[in-house]
C-alpha cells in the first residue's frame, strides 16, 4: 500500500497530514490547530479510536474477550494505513469506514479478526468519528477565544472613557465610548464561548447498529451465551464512556440535532468575531484611521499600505460559515433509519465549518491581542459636526425651555446654519435670548454625552 507523502495516482502529492490538497487558497485557516485537528490523518485516526473504543467496551462487558481488545487498539494507528488509498476504495461502498474495516481486520491476529467492528454499522464508526474529530478541534477554538475575551477586556477597562462618535446607518449619531464596544465585542464572543462549550460537552457516540435497533449486539451475546441482560443498551454507555463522549438517550442516525447544534454554534462564533473585525475594517479606513492592526499586511503594488489581514480573513470566514451550515441543516431532514445521500452530504461542509471557525478565532485573538486605538482621531472625528452630534440632547434641554414646536424650529435652523456656514452650534444657539443663560459649551461637548456607557462597560466586565 501507499503511505502518505507518496506519490497519488493524480500526480498530485499527498501531504504529511494525509490531504491532498493544500490550503493555498484558504489563507485564514492554514497551518492553524483546528486545520490540523480536522485533516484526513486526524479523521482516519478517530475512526480507528471509535472502533478501538467498541471493540473495548466489549470487552469491559464481557461481550470480546480482553486479547481482541488489546489487539484492536495497538491496531488501531493512523500511520499504518493510507488514507488517499481508503478515500479512493471509498468510491465502492459510498464511504471510507468499509476499506478501513477490511485493512484492520487483516492487521489483528486471525483469532482477534471477528471481534473488529462487531456489530456495527458504518455510520455508527463515521458519526462518532466526526464527534470525536469535533470535540479535539474545539479545544484550541475555546483557548483562541479565552484569548480575546481577555484581551477585550483589558481594551474595554483601558478605554471606559475614550469617547467616540456612536455610528447607525452609517452616519453619526450620538457619542459612545470605545470601552462600550469592546465590552459588547467581549459579550458576543462569550456567548459564542459559552455555546460551544455546551456543545462540545453534548457531544454524543453513536452506536445502533444497521437500523437503529441494536439488534445485531444482543444476538451476538446470545450466540456467545453472554448473561447479560439489554447487552445493546449498556454497551452504548460502555462505549460513550470509553470515547469520552455524551451518551445518546437514541442512536440518531436519522436524528441529526446534535449535527445541528454543532452547525449552529460554529456559524454564530464566526459571526461574533465577524463582528469585530467588521467594525474594524471601517474604523480603520485611512480616511476614519480610529483603530489599525498593529500586524497589517503588505500589498503587491502599494508599498505604503498596511492592510487590515486579520479582520480581512475572519470576515471571509464569517461569510462562509452560514452557506456552510445550511448543508448541515438541510440533511436534518432525513428519511427512513440511515439516509441515502443526507448522511453524506454533511462531511465535507462539516469539516470545512470547523476549519472555518477555528481560523476565524485565531485570527480574532491576534487581532485584538494587537489592536491598536488611536483616541485622538476619535476626539477628532466628534467635532466634525460642530456640535451636531449632540442635537439629541439639545432637543431634551431647549424642548424644557422653548417648547417642542419652537424647538424643533430653532434646531432645524441651527443644524442648517452650522452645515452651510461652517459654524458650531454653540455659537448659532447663543443667539437665542431663552438660552442664553445655558453653558451651551458644555451642552454641546461630545465628550460629556456618553450616557451610561461607563456603567455599562463595568456591568459587562463582570460577566465571566
Amino acid at each position: 500500500m501507499r503511505r502518505e507523502g507518496q506519490e497519488g495516482d493524480d500526480g498530485g502529492r499527498i501531504t504529511r497530514e494525509g490531504d491532498t490538497t493544500p490550503e493555498l487558497l484558504a489563507p485564514g485557516r492554514a497551518g492553524s490547530p483546528a486545520e490540523a485537528a480536522t485533516s484526513d490523518t486526524a479523521f482516519l485516526q478517530a475512526m480507528l479510536d471509535a472502533e478501538a473504543a467498541l471493540t473495548r467496551a466489549q470487552a469491559s462487558l464481557g461481550l470480546a474477550p480482553a486479547e481482541a481488545a488489546q489487539a484492536v487498539t495497538r491496531a488501531a494507528r493512523a500511520e499504518c494505513f493510507d488514507a488517499r488509498e481508503l478515500a479512493l476504495r471509498a468510491r465502492v461502498g459510498g464511504n471510507p469506514v468499509i476499506p478501513l474495516v477490511d485493512e484492520l481486520t487483516a492487521a489483528v491476529p486471525e483469532a482477534q479478526a471477528p471481534y473488529v467492528h462487531r456489530g456495527a454499522t458504518s455510520q455508527d464508526i463515521l458519526d462518532t468519528a466526526a464527534m470525536l474529530v469535533a470535540s479535539r478541534a474545539l479545544r484550541p477554538v475555546l483557548a483562541d477565544l479565552d484569548q480575546t475575551v481577555n484581551f477585550l477586556a483589558r481594551l474595554a477597562a483601558d478605554h471606559r472613557d475614550t469617547p467616540m462618535p456612536g455610528r447607525t446607518l452609517t452616519q453619526h449619531a450620538v457619542p459612545t465610548t470605545f470601552g462600550l464596544k469592546a465590552a459588547g465585542w467581549r459579550s458576543l464572543v462569550l456567548d459564542a464561548r459559552d455555546r460551544l462549550i455546551a456543545v462540545r460537552r453534548s457531544l454524543p457516540a453513536q452506536l445502533g447498529g444497521a437500523a437503529g435497533t441494536l439488534a445485531a449486539f444482543q444476538a451476538y451475546a446470545e450466540a456467545d451465551a453472554a448473561a447479560l441482560p439489554e447487552p445493546g443498551v449498556r454497551l452504548v454507555g460502555a462505549y460513550a464512556r470509553e470515547l469520552g463522549l455524551a451518551e445518546p438517550a437514541l442512536p440518531w442516525h436519522a436524528l441529526r440535532t446534535p449535527l445541528a447544534d454543532l452547525a449552529g454554534a460554529l456559524t454564530f462564533t464566526t459571526g461574533a468575531v465577524g463582528k469585530i473585525a467588521a467594525d474594524s475594517l471601517v474604523l480603520s479606513r485611512t480616511e476614519i484611521g480610529e483603530l489599525s492592526e498593529g500586524n497589517g499586511g503588505g500589498s503587491s503594488a502599494m508599498p505604503h499600505k498596511s492592510n487590515p489581514v486579520r479582520s480581512t480573513l475572519i470576515a471571509a470566514a464569517a461569510r462562509r460559515a452560514p452557506a456552510l451550515a445550511a448543508v448541515v441543516y438541510g440533511c436534518v431532514a432525513a428519511e427512513d433509519e440511515r439516509p441515502a445521500g443526507a448522511w453524506h452530504a454533511e462531511w465535507e461542509p462539516l469539516r470545512d465549518l470547523l476549519r472555518v471557525t477555528g481560523g476565524a478565532t485565531r485570527d480574532a485573538a491576534e487581532l485584538v491581542t494587537n489592536l491598536r486605538v488611536h483616541p485622538a482621531r476619535m476626539r477628532q472625528h466628534l467635532d466634525l459636526t460642530g456640535g451636531l452630534i449632540v442635537s439629541e440632547r439639545l432637543t431634551a434641554v431647549t424642548t424644557a425651555r422653548l417648547g417642542p414646536t419652537r424647538a424643533r424650529e430653532l434646531l432645524t435652523e441651527a443644524a442648517r446654519a452650522a452645515r452651510s456656514e461652517g459654524r458650531g452650534m454653540a455659537e448659532i444657539l447663543a443667539m437665542e435670548p431663552a438660552l442664553e443663560d445655558l453653558d451651551l459649551d458644555s451642552l454641546t461637548d461630545p465628550t460629556r454625552y456618553t450616557g451610561a456607557a461607563r456603567t455599562l462597560t463595568d456591568r459587562a466586565l463582570t460577566r465571566l
